[in-house]
């Protein structure tokens, strides 16, 4: 017996199991109907490091509206988790970024209370723009990584990550 998947485009994802001979269309392959699974939101951070600094952006909105974040937000259908870091990075920050290595990627379920959300956060390198804030960020300015202040969601997490990572490399 064959066994193929038809991609699912959102909503239901048709299985075709194979034929199986039967009273109504012998010869026919049977489709089942399954439901699209229930998921995370895909989201992505830009940990934004020049020397000892890191870029964070205090936060326009709820959840934290006023709080210290690092950039980021959600992924795009049809966008790579690279390219939505460094879109995300320009929206809120105006810096052109380049990807540099993943720090991790961060899943804990209570990590936002809009919901369950998973993200992917990058080292990057700033190679273009002036740090300017803008779209959902109401400010944006360069920290020292060993001064930093409260920070939104799980960012403090991942600023350590990275400080770890950083320190591996040395």
């Amino acid at each position: 017996m064959c066994m193929l998947l038809v991609q699912p485009v959102y909503g239901d994802l048709a299985r075709i199991s194979g034929t199986r001979r039967g009273p109504r269309d012998p010869g026919q392959p049977t489709i089942q109907k399954m439901s699209t699974p229930v998921t995370p939101l895909l989201t992505v951070d830009a940990v934004i490091i020049r020397d000892a600094q890191i870029v964070l952006i205090r936060r326009k909105n709820p959840p934290f509206a006023g709080s210290w974040a690092l950039p980021g937000g959600f992924v795009d259908v049809g966008e790579t988790v690279e390219a939505a870091c460094a879109r995300e990075a320009q929206e809120e920050t105006s810096l052109q970024v380049q990807i540099k290595r993943l720090v991790g990627v961060y899943s804990d379920p209570e990590r936002d209370p809009r919901g369950h959300t998973v993200s992917a956060a990058y080292i990057c390198r700033v190679t273009g723009g002036e740090l300017q804030a803008a779209d959902d960020a109401a400010e944006a300015s360069w920290h020292t990584l060993s001064d930093l202040p409260e920070l939104a969601f799980d960012h403090g997490r991942i600023i350590k990550d990275t400080k770890a990572l950083l320190k591996e490399a040395l």
